[in-house]
This record gives structure tokens, sequence and C-alpha cells, in this order.
């Protein structure tokens, strides 16, 4: 796709979990993990605003380029990502991500703020578990789910 004359205004913010959603990236590594993920999407020619999680979930905000499909960068990271954390042996059990994701657009006026609560993940966790958090998410931007998945039972 010839990207010289194609211009774009895309973000999005990308919200998926660590499979059973089970706590487990660590402090001493999560750095390294988010600056492994960035190159991803950097390489993939999208620019990335924000990222940061929690230890079960992590929040990714791009400006996405029209270079490929939301689902294809995704699966990119998780199946990259996780293959290198299980590399680095970082954890005595294997890591998997979920195997959905939520995906949630923005304008442009609205970018600062995302950045701020995606900064702020420790803060907003504090009150909310990720379910809470994900639901909210679903309902303010109006998309159907199913409660079966949404509410899986953990492990």
């Amino acid at each position: 796709m010839a990207e010289n004359n194609t211009y774009t205004q895309i973000h999005i913010q990308i919200i998926f979990a660590v499979k059973f959603r089970d706590s487990q990236i660590k402090s001493e590594w999560k750095e390294e993990l988010y600056k492994y993920i960035t190159a991803i999407i950097q390489n993939k020619k999208h620019k990335l605003l924000a990222i940061n999680g929690m230890y079960d979930h992590i929040h990714i905000l791009i400006g996405m380029r029209p270079v490929q499909s939301l689902s294809d960068l995704v699966e990119e990271v998780k199946s990259n990502s996780s293959r290198w954390i299980n590399e680095k042996k970082f954890l005595s059990s294997r890591f998997e991500w979920q195997d959905s994701f939520g995906a949630f657009s923005y304008g442009k006026s609205q970018i600062d703020s995302v950045v701020r609560y995606i900064h702020n993940q420790e803060k907003h966790h504090a009150k909310k578990s990720f379910i809470q958090e994900y639901v909210e998410f679903l309902e303010a931007f109006g998309v159907e789910y199913e409660e079966k998945y949404v509410f899986k039972e953990l492990k």
C-alpha cells in the first residue's frame, strides 16, 4: 500500500489481559515488556502514544496507520511479547495473553485525557478491578457483550 498519499488520524486504545487474568506481569520487568511492545508497534509503522497496565492487564494507546488490520497488530503484539516473556524465563510457568481484546477509538481532543488515564492505572485500580473497568469501557462505548465471556471464571 502506498503510504505517501494516505492521510489518517486514527486513535485506538487497546486493552487485553493475561490469560485467566492471572497477576503475572511483574514490576521488575514490566518496563522492559512495555519497551518490547513499543518496538513491535513502531516497527509496524504505528505511533505509540501511551502504554501501561497492571499485573493482570495492559492498556496501549496508538495512532494507527492503515497498513494492517487491528486484529493482526494485536495478534502480533500478543504472540511476540508472550514468546519474549517465556524466552526470558521471567516466570516459572508459561505466560499467555487471553485470546480476546477490547479496542476503543478516540478523537484528537480526547487523547490527552486518555494518556493520563493510561499513565494513572495504579490509581484507578486502587478503586476498581480490571473487570469493573473493562465493563465500564464496553458500556460507555455502547459495545454489546456477553457476560459469560467477560466474566469467564478464573482458573
